[in-house]
């Protein structure tokens, strides 16, 4: 696999773009993306699976630019999408229908519509009252809705608490028992067609241990149900394979397909696969320029023009991204924290690293940025959120133009309360 973002002379690129000229021309902060990753990874991750032909449904929540789903779309992913949003950006950007599985764990009756009028693959149902309004949805309609149960099978995936989704303390989908019983309840409700398991035990899980250990307890009740009479087609095992932040070696997709692979083996299921940040994760960086170097007695400060409403994965999980600069100069290294502009003690990027002495209108690069960064990104401050690039070779697009400071209150109104009506 070629590096996304290769130095050349000291100076940084996306592919064959010089990312310090990019960031003259389009400004700063930028997020920029390499198509190159995306199909790169995307063929991994087919390959790690040979013989399966697995449906790989990418999940949208990790990066939803019309331009990276297109990219994938085309080299022949379907879509995970969890909202009525995701599933008409996903249409918008070329999805079939039914390469697009609907997961979420409150999805309205509105998007429960939308989906049944798109005609989805199925809804990943994550309760029993969910599984009543898709069946009265569905009545409404006059339409059956395929479904596949999200299970819950209480493992541990070693990861943060808060990207942590397969335990009981969690809101996301059904226990054992649950799952059996919206089985049985299925077989009273008119217009909902059971169709397959899934599970999704977390976020950024760098062993195969635990999907290993989801796994036989998910195909232990898909044989009981298979025996039952249920005709499973779908087996869905969610995403959750993380990325190495750190440079530090993780699992690769074949040493989780090496592990996963012989549990299925007399399995007929078609397998389903949900990977989002393992995708787009490495496919982006976050160029930022040098405000000010801030020194004080104790620690250093390097303030930058991004923050925590561009990227908020350090601020909200204590997340750990590389920091480099885009031109390396020689100069006395430093150790400061990189911090932005925002009114908050956690609006930080990096802690407690060391970078050659910046200098005002020197540019930064964070690492691996491609997942939730634009995608969580928010307006606090006032801040007009950033551009987004994607980078093909020696071409450039902008792919989602910068705000400016009109949008901040586009749709607001100012009413005027003294003239009576």
């Amino acid at each position: 696999m070629k590096v996304a973002f290769p130095r050349r002379r000291g100076r940084l690129f996306c592919e064959e773009v010089d990312l310090a000229r990019l960031a003259d021309r389009e400004g700063t902060p930028v997020f920029v993306y390499s198509r190159r990753h995306l199909l790169e990874r995307l063929a991994e991750l087919k390959r790690s699976w040979t013989g399966r032909d697995p449906l790989i449904c990418y999940s949208v929540k990790a990066n939803s630019n019309l331009a990276v789903i297109k990219t994938l779309l085309e080299a022949g992913a379907g879509l995970d999408v969890v909202s009525g949003g995701e599933l008409k950006r996903g249409l918008k950007a070329g999805a079939r229908a039914d390469r697009i599985v609907f997961a979420g764990v409150g999805k309205t009756r509105d998007e429960i519509t939308a989906g049944l009028k798109a005609g989805v693959l199925y809804f990943t149902v994550e309760s029993l009252p969910e599984l009543e309004a898709i069946d009265a949805a569905a009545a409404g309609m006059g339409k059956r809705a395929a479904v596949a149960f999200r299970v819950n099978p209480h493992v541990d995936p070693r990861t943060h608490r808060f990207i942590t989704t397969g335990t009981v303390e969690n809101k996301f989908g059904l226990d054992l028992e649950q799952a059996r019983e919206a089985f049985r309840r299925c077989a009273r409700l008119g217009y909902v067609e059971p169709v397959g398991l899934q599970m999704h035990i977390g976020s950024q899980i760098t062993a195969p241990g635990p999907f290993e250990k989801a796994l036989k307890k998910l195909l232990a009740l898909y044989r009981e149900l298979r025996g039952s009479g249920f005709k499973l087609a779908y087996l869905d095992l969610g995403g959750g394979m993380g990325i190495s932040y750190d440079g530090r070696p993780v699992p690769s997709a074949r040493d989780y397909s090496r592990r996963l692979a012989p549990l299925l083996k007399d399995c007929p299921a078609r397998l389903v696969l949900e990977p989002g940040r393992w995708l787009v994760g490495g496919a982006g960086i976050l160029l930022t320029r040098v405000t000010y170097l801030k020194k004080q007695p104790i620690k250093n400060f390097v303030i930058v023009d991004a923050a925590m409403n561009d990227l908020i994965r350090p601020a909200l999980y204590d997340a750990f991204h590389r920091i480099e600069p885009v031109a390396v100069r020689r100069r006395t290294k430093i150790r400061a924290d990189v911090v932005g502009p925002v009114c908050e003690s956690g609006d930080f990027l990096g802690k407690d690293r060391v970078l050659p002495e910046p200098r005002p209108g020197d540019l930064l690069a964070v690492r691996d940025a491609g997942a939730y960064g634009f995608t969580m990104s928010s307006n606090y401050n006032s801040r007009p959120r950033p551009s987004e690039v994607m980078v093909a070779g020696k071409r450039y697009r902008v792919v989602r133009k910068r705000e400016s400071v009109a949008d901040l209150w586009r749709g607001e109104t100012i009413p005027d309360f003294s003239r009576a009506k």
